[in-house]
């Protein structure tokens, strides 16, 4: 239990970074399972426009701190292969 000012105001902080991060972890996830979604479904088109849409959320997510640079690269790299294998 934080018991200086200084601790109690950090574990405040870290409540609100906390409900944030979670909330934009969601959104990504969301978009994610769009582009999921439409490859399962075989259409291309609706695979390529959820790509689209979800490659920049996943850049945001870094620039936010929640993904490490690396990390959004290989999803992005591997749901690129993947929209792409759908013929």
């Amino acid at each position: 239990m934080a018991n200086s000012p200084q601790a109690k105001k950090r574990a405040r902080q870290l409540e609100r970074r906390t409900a944030i991060n979670k909330t934009r972890r969601s959104r990504i996830r969301t978009f994610l399972r769009k582009v999921e979604e439409a490859i399962e479904s075989g259409d291309k088109d609706a695979a390529t426009a959820a790509f689209r849409a979800a490659q920049p959320e996943l850049m945001r997510g870094v620039t936010k701190g929640i993904f490490h640079k690396n990390t959004a690269s290989r999803k992005v790299s591997r749901l690129a292969s993947r929209v792409k294998s759908i013929s």
